[in-house]
């Protein structure tokens, strides 16, 4: 069982930028996960961000590319999320999310991640 905890998550500026972190814990064999990065704004349903692979291999929602930017340190079993250019639409709560596979597929689904984190809200006003 993997265990995931967001945070960095805050208020921000339109414009402006913010980076997420997630911590992981627990039964990590991080060498064999793919790492994503999802999103819930109110009233509607969660959305694929980003993913990442070990090998740094990356995907992202046509909506983010350009402006965020994920990574992770596999030394402090930790994910990130660099958020540049925010806009007000970016206003959500964010999540982070694990499978068991080192593959991530090239669109980013929620269904294909079994462990998740409680989420940590980014609001950004304009």
């Amino acid at each position: 069982q993997v265990q995931l905890v967001e945070s960095g998550g805050g208020s921000v500026q339109a414009g402006g930028s913010l980076r997420l972190s997630c911590a992981a814990s627990g039964y990590i064999a991080s060498k064999y996960l793919c790492l994503g990065w999802f999103r819930q704004a109110p009233g509607k349903e969660r959305e694929g961000v980003a993913a990442i692979e070990l090998s740094g291999r990356t995907r992202y929602a046509d909506f983010v590319k350009g402006r965020f930017t994920i990574s992770r340190d596999d030394t402090v079993n930790t994910l990130y999320l660099q958020m540049n250019s925010l806009e007000p639409e970016d206003t959500a709560m964010y999540y982070c999310a694990a499978r068991n596979s080192n593959y991530c597929a090239a669109t980013v689904k929620a269904a294909d991640f079994p462990y998740w984190g409680q989420g940590t809200q980014l609001t950004v006003s304009s």
